[in-house]
């Protein structure tokens, strides 16, 4: 049975379809986990493979996503962040799954809906950013009280942008005179520092505060943390990651099971073993097919673990 005609891809077209079903090697009676509803496009493939008993327990901390819940009873939408996984899924009685799938970053619809604030083509948007708006840090409180120091780290974590450290500088001074409330008064502001091309420098600046004001690096770590008990033995995680940070920190825990660069060296053994075999010794990325259907997925890297 084919349920994608019950998913929304003017939301979010969804990223490696085929390959992420197939690396979560899908049992039809298993119950399964989408970290990052969105649109719907993972779970309703997930669940063209299930039968009767089968469940899928999407994640999505964006109120806007509910216009997709599917009308499906295998389907439970869980209005939260993926970093409270093991909590929520214990409140529905679910201890243990077969598979867990998050595919990171900002949805179609988080950058179409002008005033979200992500994208920066909507010049009246306000800064805001929330992927849940229920939180109170927005990118317009980060840019007008975030010490120099601090955006400065942001911007070159974040987003590698160029002049970090000039920017953080001149943010701090320019913000005495004026305060960044729009999307256009903020890049008008700045407009002299524009280091290369504009619309790629800006891009850059605004995935850093986004990054920032929904703690992404943070929530990642803290699901991934809960994975490996989550998971059955021979069950599997499907990361796509769309930042270098991210995908290191996928490529980090799948090989060691720990997030520290020095793990590597342990000539006595003291560590635990890591409680995944990676499926993915490289990353799976978009076909050129995929890529002129969908330009947007172009730095989509998906990663794939099994459990022990």
């Amino acid at each position: 049975m084919n349920y994608m005609r019950d998913s929304n891809p003017a939301y979010h077209i969804p990223v490696l379809l085929s390959e992420a079903m197939d690396g979560l090697k899908l049992r039809a009676s298993g119950v399964f986990v989408d970290c990052t509803f969105g649109g719907g496009g993972h779970s309703t493939e997930i669940l063209a493979h299930l039968n009767s008993e089968g469940r899928v327990y999407g994640f999505d901390q964006d109120g806007d996503a509910r216009i997709n819940v599917l009308p499906d009873e295998r389907f439970i939408f869980i209005p939260h962040n993926f970093r409270h996984i093991r909590r929520f899924l214990r409140l529905h009685g679910v201890t243990t799954v077969d598979g867990i799938l998050a595919d990171l970053g900002v949805s179609s619809h988080q950058f179409d809906e002008p005033t979200r604030g992500f994208s920066t083509r909507s010049e009246d948007a306000s800064l805001d950013m929330r992927m849940d708006k229920r939180q109170s840090l927005t990118a317009e409180s980060i840019l007008n009280t975030y010490g120099e120091q601090k955006l400065q780290e942001i911007f070159s974590m974040y987003g590698e942008v160029t002049n970090a450290k000039t920017l953080a500088k001149a943010i701090v001074a320019l913000r005495n005179k004026t305060s960044f409330r729009t999307v256009r008064a903020f890049k008008h502001t700045v407009a002299d520092l524009v280091k290369g091309n504009p619309n790629r420098y800006f891009a850059q600046v605004f995935q850093a505060l986004r990054i920032e004001v929904n703690d992404e690096m943070g929530a990642l770590r803290e699901m991934l943390t809960q994975v490996p008990d989550l998971l059955k033995p021979g069950g599997r995680v499907a990361i796509i990651s769309f930042h270098s940070l991210e995908d290191r920190i996928v490529k980090q825990f799948f090989r060691y099971g720990r997030f520290e660069a020095n793990d590597e060296q342990d000539p006595f053994g003291s560590l635990p073993p890591t409680p995944f075999r990676t499926i993915t010794k490289k990353p799976i990325t978009p076909t050129e097919k995929e890529l002129s259907l969908n330009p947007r997925a172009r730095s989509a890297k998906l990663r794939i673990a099994e459990k022990i």
